[in-house]
């Protein structure tokens, strides 16, 4: 359902001159600024492949690469080489609450945030009591996103995202929402959606639950994949080379 070949990313880092005033300057300075390459590429040749009903695993340090990878495949972001292929419906659940409106109320956001996730009015209407009941936010319908913790606007954002079990599920560590047990109820939907058949890429920090719920494991370094396999033994290898650090 998913193949990415030779993909790559590259940002540039570099502090240009964007005032009219820097422009000015620039023009007559004697000294001239030495030009640096400032390209940063947060993914190099990534390839692989992803079956339907698998659920795929990426782990790696802080900078590796992972949410990147999750925005390509999103289409959230065009790679700057390579190609990826895409076949089916994507839910991606990569920032939470994105889509709300922090000055309107729980209940418009609802409708708001469905609206972007391409749900109809009518969809909603039927849905609305479900998504409530499982954020566990009913007597905060009324209250404006811009009052709720961060953990609360994760609760309805997950909520929102997940009444429909989609194709493919994008996933970036938003099984640490809400409170504990909130993030038990977060699993056990997951594990609901991958037992339906539905497709994942998931992200996660915690390596006990990439153990638990993936069928393969990607193991990501400066954009660079290290390892791919058996979860185990690819977490076991991630986790003693972190060790050595």
């Amino acid at each position: 359902m998913i193949n990415l070949k030779n993909v790559s990313m590259k940002f540039n880092l570099g502090i240009e001159a964007t005032s009219f005033k820097e422009t000015f300057i620039s023009l007559f300075s004697k000294k001239k600024k030495k030009k640096t390459n400032n390209d940063f590429w947060a993914l190099q040749d990534v390839s692989f492949g992803v079956k339907k009903g698998e659920v795929i695993g990426l782990i790696g340090s802080n900078g590796a690469g992972k949410s990147t990878l999750l925005k390509v495949v999103s289409g959230v972001m065009k790679p700057t080489k390579g190609k990826v292929t895409v076949k089916g419906v994507i839910s991606p659940m990569i920032e939470l609450g994105a889509g709300f409106d922090a000055e309107l109320t729980a209940r418009e956001n609802i409708y708001l945030n469905g609206a972007i996730l391409g749900y109809s009015k009518k969809f909603i209407d039927q849905k609305f009591d479900e998504i409530v009941e499982f954020s566990e936010l009913k007597d905060f319908l009324e209250v404006p996103i811009k009052n709720f913790s961060s953990g609360m606007t994760a609760k309805l954002a997950f909520s929102i995202a997940t009444i429909v079990n989609p194709e493919i599920l994008i996933v970036d560590e938003i099984l640490s929402v809400g409170d504990i047990k909130f993030q038990e109820k977060s699993k056990n939907k997951m594990l609901e959606m991958i037992n339906g058949g539905t497709t994942v890429l998931y992200v996660s920090h915690t390596l006990a639950s990439i153990r638990e719920l993936c069928t393969k494991v990607i193991w990501l370094e400066h954009g660079v994949v290290q390892m791919v396999g058996d979860p185990k033994k690819v977490c076991d290898a991630y986790y003693k080379k972190q060790m050595e650090k």
